[in-house]
């Protein structure tokens, strides 16, 4: 019995020493910086100025957005791991993931996807930790 009840303490205390740095990593995940970077397709690329000038801006006026860049594919040489598709991008950091959440909710956001949806037909996310 004594074999049994040192087994289970064993057991159990190796158990939280194994859940203990997993919860202190996603704690400090919470906390790392990050990159949000979105690429849009338009259905007009026409749009591509306005779109670029009117309607990306709004999304580096949200709260939590440390630092915000917007523009188009550089003209670069045409290779095949380079690509040109896209006509409007967005890079921005973000301090936390928590901001980065905090971003998904803010009322600017809303209503940039609200108001300029329409625009785009492929949008793409690419989220960085850093």
């Amino acid at each position: 019995m004594t074999q049994r009840r040192n087994f289970l303490k064993t057991i159990s205390a190796a158990s939280a020493a194994a859940f203990l740095p997993i919860n202190s990593i996603a704690q400090n995940m919470k906390k790392q910086p990050m990159i949000h970077q979105v690429y849009f397709w338009l259905h007009d690329e026409n749009d591509t100025q306005e779109f670029l000038t009117a309607a990306v801006p709004m999304l580096g006026k949200c709260k939590t957005v440390g630092r915000f860049i917007a523009g188009t594919p550089a003209d670069t040489e045409k290779r095949d791991v380079v690509d040109h598709s896209w006509q409007v991008s967005c890079t921005l950091f973000f301090d936390s993931l928590e901001d980065q959440l905090a971003y998904q909710k803010d009322p600017l956001h809303l209503e940039f996807i609200d108001k300029y949806s329409s625009m785009w037909k492929i949008v793409k996310v690419y989220d960085i930790a850093i």
